[in-house]
């Protein structure tokens, strides 16, 4: 597995990112476990988490599960870097979401308990908080920071605004900022183009997006329902809806001979601008597939095809809806 530097960070990441967020509520830990051990067996060893991952299982059944396999030993923790987030509501008390200062410090404490590690290596702000300045945000993380419990800032779902003004705020603090964002982005979700890729280019930011088979639309899944296979109401719905586009690109991965999960993600990681797609297997299956895909090369027509497909927003900002 190649690596790559995280944005103008010199820390390496492998070129895919192992998402977590099915351990615990579809995987199982012992399966959990064993694609870990896989993931970094393969060279990925770049992991990423949430404080509220879990969902049916209980907010923060995922950090555990990683927590817990940390602990197995063999420098496990040594070995990965380890990404997770704050934000998202953790408890029942007003003050246990978002990114204030008090938030943060507690967050960041019950995290390091669940991962069973003295450190974080990024922290990732999982929302942007339009209720809390940045003076006090950054007044929070340079305290981890100096605390050495974590080590790098990074944002999710942020608008290429909230990031700049977010960088400017930590440069008067004599802080490197934000270095990675991770963004929805696949083929048929193009919008982080008109101005979030743009700017992480330019600025030295990592882009880490997450959902890159679109939630499974782009795994083959009319493939999979002709199979017998069952798929969610909301895949369904999702497929109703797009099922000309979906019946043209899984035709187009037959004709180049690569299964349509293993196309979604070459797709991705084929933009200068991506740092690692976060892929999030249920199964040492589709671990495998991820795998793959790293050494999958779309050819230049095949990319003509694949934006007759699913077009994006037409390039960056302004030209896209401007001369």
């Amino acid at each position: 597995m190649k690596t790559t530097h995280l944005g103008r960070t010199g820390l390496s990441v492998s070129r895919i990112c192992l998402g977590t967020m099915n351990f615990g509520p579809y995987t199982t830990p012992e399966d959990s476990f064993a694609i870990m051990d896989r993931a970094l067996e393969a060279g990925i060893q770049f992991f990423d988490t949430a404080n509220v991952y879990g969902r049916q299982a209980g907010k923060g059944t995922t950090e555990k599960i990683i927590g817990n396999w940390f602990a197995q030993g063999s420098g496990r923790r040594d070995r990965v870097v380890l990404a997770t987030k704050v934000y998202g509501t953790a408890g029942d008390g007003p003050n246990d979401r978002g990114l204030s200062a008090r938030h943060i410090r507690q967050a960041c404490e019950d995290s390091l308990k669940r991962l069973q590690t003295d450190h974080i290596d990024l922290y990732q702000m999982h929302h942007v908080d339009r209720d809390t300045p940045w003076e006090e945000i950054w007044q929070a993380m340079e305290q981890l920071i100096r605390q050495g419990k974590i080590l790098y800032v990074g944002s999710s779902n942020f608008a290429a605004w909230h990031i700049v003004k977010a960088n400017a705020a930590a440069k008067e603090r004599g802080l490197l900022g934000i270095v990675s964002e991770q963004s929805i982005y696949h083929l048929n979700n193009r919008t982080v183009e008109l101005e979030v890729l743009p700017m992480c280019a330019a600025e030295g930011i990592g882009v880490l997006p997450w959902s890159p088979v679109g939630g499974g639309i782009l795994g083959g899944v009319l493939k999979k329902q002709a199979a017998g296979r069952s798929t969610t109401d909301f895949i369904k719905s999702r497929v109703e809806k797009l099922r000309p586009q979906i019946a043209a690109y899984e035709k187009l991965c037959d004709e180049i001979g690569v299964p349509a999960a293993e196309v979604a993600l070459a797709w991705v990681m084929k933009n200068p601008a991506v740092t690692a797609p976060i892929i999030g297997p249920r199964t040492m299956a589709q671990l495998e597939s991820a795998i793959r895909a790293a050494d999958v090369v779309l050819g230049e027509d095949t990319v003509e095809k694949l934006d007759e497909i699913f077009p994006g927003p037409g390039g960056p900002a302004p030209e896209a809806y401007a001369w």
